[in-house]
């Protein structure tokens, strides 16, 4: 006669809930054991980058906007603010006032160049600038790289998409106190 062996239903369940418990564990134990060191650095430069000099003679700002060496080809717009008491004349070879009140870089300032100079001259000055309050002028300007059309023609800068900005940048100079200059 054979023998009988008893069987608990519970230590099936026990059996199938211990292999479920197992087989996510790998993943977990990876998780929680992960470990990664470095030792160095590299120096590394995020994005491409232009810089403004601005000179301030005979209530006229001269500004000048350069792409760096390292960086792409780009077109360059810019504007400036002052107190509504004051009005803004601009002029320079190469830029063109733009709809939205910008002045545009008609040319591709390549890494290492510079756009012509944007002079800004402040209109409405006092006869005796001792009697002017304050104020400043700030410029902001913005580049965009330059993008290329199927056959390899560069689009214009009138053509330019202004929505994807490389470089944004703003100065604000000295304004005025008792007959100083902006």
């Amino acid at each position: 006669m054979r023998k009988r062996r008893k069987f608990y239903p519970g230590a099936l369940a026990l059996a199938a809930l211990t292999a479920v418990a197992f087989a996510g564990i790998g993943e977990a134990w990876s998780y929680f054991t992960t470990y990664a060191e470095a030792a160095g650095g590299y120096t590394i430069q995020l994005g491409d980058r232009t810089e403004i000099t601005e000179e301030f003679t005979d209530w006229t700002k001269h500004v000048v906007i350069e792409n760096v060496e390292s960086s792409e080809p780009v077109y360059i717009r810019a504007r400036a603010f002052c107190g509504s008491q004051y009005t803004l004349v601009y002029s320079g070879e190469g830029w063109t006032q733009g709809s939205d009140g910008y002045y545009y870089y008609g040319n591709i300032v390549n890494g290492g160049a510079s756009t012509g100079r944007l002079d800004i001259r402040i209109e409405n000055i006092p006869a005796d600038p001792e009697e002017m309050e304050r104020f400043n002028v700030v410029v902001i300007y913005e580049s965009t790289p330059v993008k290329y059309h199927e056959d390899g023609s560069p689009y214009t800068v009138e053509e330019t998409d202004w929505s994807e900005l490389l470089d944004t940048g703003s100065t604000v100079s000295g304004g005025t106190e008792g007959g100083g200059q902006a």
